[in-house]
């Protein structure tokens, strides 16, 4: 089983949709430029994803330039070609999800930044309070000087 993810960017190219063999196998590739939290404009990185059967149309909507959200699954499979060569790994970004950028994570701007673990998806204000103030938990026992007889 593969693990998912996602990744945020720009969509740099997006392939035409192709067909493999009589049962009606369908691959179709595109390459966004990350961005997002954490990444260095002057290092871009280049992430090439591929749709599978009926996920082929999720690009139908998008253009060149646009910023994408791209919920992905991690995969890799191993080939051996025999006759004594080395045996090979490839790995696929199997892409299943394609949202806006703009839209996605409930109407938020996603430019700011991309973080998952960040976003809040109560609506509730979770920034921390500013209080440099250290105030001691009070015991319920009413005995200020109650031991609890742990050794540290």
């Amino acid at each position: 089983m593969s693990k998912s993810f996602e990744t945020q960017g720009i969509i740099h190219s997006i392939g035409d949709t192709q067909s493999f063999g009589q049962n009606g196998f369908t691959k179709r590739e595109f390459v966004i430029k990350v961005t997002g939290e954490g990444e260095n404009p002057a290092y871009p990185n280049y992430l090439s994803l591929e749709l599978l059967k009926d996920k082929c149309a999720l690009m139908d909507q998008y253009q060149v330039g646009q910023e994408i959200v791209a919920h992905f699954n991690l995969s890799g499979r191993l080939w051996n070609p025999g006759n004594g060569q080395p045996e090979k790994c490839f790995t696929s970004l199997q892409a299943w999800r394609i949202e806006n950028a703009a839209t996605s994570f409930g109407g938020q701007d996603a430019s700011s930044g991309f973080a998952p673990s960040s976003f809040n998806q109560s609506g509730f204000d979770q920034t921390p309070q500013q209080n440099n103030q250290f105030q001691a938990p009070s015991n319920d026992f009413g005995d200020s000087n109650f031991d609890d007889d742990v050794p540290f």
